[in-house]
């Protein structure tokens, strides 16, 4: 029997590309709503309760509308907004961090993705403050370049306008005020005592991101280098895979060289450490709509199904 998926907010980037993965499944079913009622809530309640699973792929409000429309205690809500990602109740939807996290989406009912800045900041902090290493109070920093495609709709299409300001020419950095939105589960998901100080740049390319975190080795709870980090890396994401962590002699690495764009229409994630004995710079890269985004929530989708949980994805 066919799973039966609604994706709620399919006319947006990231609903479009889950709907996109679907087109070669054969064990799914999609509901589809009539595009003159996608906004009516009597519409999509009917469609909700109908699926076995539910893709939200909306704002924040209108995805917290779609959970209150749930009556039927089977459907299973994959939300990709930042509405639910750090409410209680909710399972995060990073399941390599560790098999508490893997078990709560194979088990749960309501399951909220990461952010596509978070998902690259939380693989590279996470597993040092899970192992120890990174103190929980360490004024923690963090810098990022992505594409323009997770910026929505309005903004693409300024992206897209051949009349466009010169300023959509070149990279732009924003949240200068400190208070991006994914900053709240950066810092509670991986249990840091502060907020992390972080700089998003937007650049003009359409997908694909690199999220980097420099650390003072000495600031360590121990002597670490270059080395024994991607070996720390490796050995704990030994069991993903989605996850891959670079080799000390990484050729792009060793270029000097890290590029936005280079993972983008892939759906795994990769981790670099460069630096020396005093500074070095953790970085993860990858797709902002694949890790980031559409490919996390299929990912989700398929070990709620007890399927291969790479199935209908590119790695």
């Amino acid at each position: 029997m066919k799973t039966k998926v609604f994706i709620d907010g399919s006319e947006g980037t990231t609903g479009l590309r889950i709907y996109e993965r679907f087109a070669e499944r054969d064990d799914i079913e999609l509901l589809k709503i009539n595009p003159e009622y996608r906004k009516s809530p009597d519409e999509r309640k009917k469609l909700i309760n109908q699926s076995d699973i539910t893709f939200l792929c909306l704002p924040d409000v209108a995805a917290r509308e779609s959970v209150s429309l749930v009556e039927n205690d089977n459907v299973v809500i994959i939300d990709t907004s930042t509405a639910h990602r750090t409410e209680e109740g909710w399972a995060y939807g990073f399941p390599e961090l560790s098999k508490k996290h893997k078990e709560k989406i194979i088990n749960g009912k309501r399951i909220a993705v990461p952010g596509c800045y978070a998902s690259g900041f939380i693989s590279l902090v996470y597993p040092l403050v899970a192992g120890g290493i990174l103190p929980k109070d360490y004024p923690v920093t963090s810098f990022a370049l992505s594409g323009y495609s997770g910026a929505g709709k309005k903004t693409i299409a300024v992206y897209e306008n051949e009349d466009r300001p010169r300023a959509f020419s070149a990279g732009r950095e924003y949240a200068l005020t400190q208070q991006h939105k994914h900053l709240k589960e950066m810092q509670k998901i991986t249990g840091l005592a502060r907020t992390p100080l972080f700089s998003p740049i937007i650049d003009d390319y359409y997908s694909g991101m690199v999220v980097s975190v420099p650390i003072f080795t000495d600031m360590l709870a121990k002597k670490e280098s270059v080395i024994s980090l991607l070996n720390y890396y490796r050995e704990y994401y030994k069991e993903s895979n989605f996850i891959e962590v670079s080799e000390s002699d990484d050729p792009i690495a060793e270029s000097g060289f890290l590029a936005g764009n280079e993972k983008a229409g892939w759906d795994g994630l990769k981790i670099y450490v460069t630096g020396n004995e005093e500074r070095i710079v953790l970085s993860s890269q990858f797709d902002n709509l694949g890790k980031g985004a559409s490919g996390a929530a299929i990912e989700c989708m398929n070990l709620v199904l007890g399927c291969e949980e790479t199935k209908g994805l590119q790695l």
